[in-house]
């Protein structure tokens, strides 16, 4: 039988009684099989995760969960802790700034921070939720922004792009000073990794692999605008 659309979410360990409230609100009746996989090795027990799954698969969901989850543990000992969600181009942070906003506003401070001006918002301060880019990121904290040392979890959303010629040493470096550093739980999260083993024993982090996506993948070829699909 089906779990209870109550039970699914009531019976998560360590969830906070306002996200359970929160993802009812948002119907859902159970979980994708990544966000299960992500809760089962520990993304609400401090573990670093790497989410390699396909595009519209949950991920963003599992970043959700963790973020505002673990400001919520920490607001309960009094502690003011933030998390940071990056992100590699302003048109997804963006994005993500206004999803976020909609559905955690009520009890978040949320930002978006992606100036491409090498300087310091000092409002940032009074944040919970921070989003910008890799290369924001980087300057705020050449800057020495004290709030650093509150930052709690850090998402970094296309992690793949460690591979990219452009971008890719920027984010190793602020990767690297982030676990060297700073007490914080990672979560990569990406569709196309090629290596995702070796990436989560760097990250120290656990491997969630999976192959569900909401719509089959189909293959096929176009010819006069009559497509012949094929496996």
């Amino acid at each position: 039988m089906e779990e209870s659309f109550s039970s699914v979410v009531d019976n998560v360990e360590n969830l906070h009684p306002y996200m359970k409230e929160k993802l009812k609100s948002f119907n859902i009746k159970e979980f994708r099989p990544s966000q299960k996989k992500a809760l089962e090795k520990g993304l609400l027990k401090g573990n670093n995760l790497l989410i390699c799954t396909p595009t519209a698969s949950g991920k963003t969901l599992i970043a959700e969960i963790l973020m505002f989850n673990s400001i919520l543990k920490e607001r309960e000992k009094n502690n003011n802790v933030k998390a940071l969600y990056l992100v590699p181009l302003k048109a997804l942070a963006s994005e993500k700034f206004h999803s976020f906003l909609k559905k955690y506003s009520d009890n978040f401070k949320i930002a978006l921070s992606i100036s491409d001006i090498d300087s310091v918002d000092k409002s940032l301060e009074d944040y919970d939720v921070i989003i910008l880019t890799v290369e924001k990121l980087d300057a705020l904290i050449r800057h020495k922004v004290s709030w650093i040392e509150k930052v709690k979890v850090v998402v970094i959303d296309e992690i793949h792009l460690l591979n990219d010629p452009n971008r890719g040493p920027t984010l190793e470096y602020i990767i690297t000073l982030l676990k060297l550093k700073y007490k914080i739980q990672i979560l990569g999260l990406s569709a196309t990794i090629g290596n995702p083993e070796e990436l989560a024993e760097w990250l120290n982090a656990k491997l969630v692999l999976d192959s569900w996506r909401p719509v089959k993948l189909k293959k096929g070829i176009l010819e006069n605008n009559i497509i012949e699909f094929f496996e």
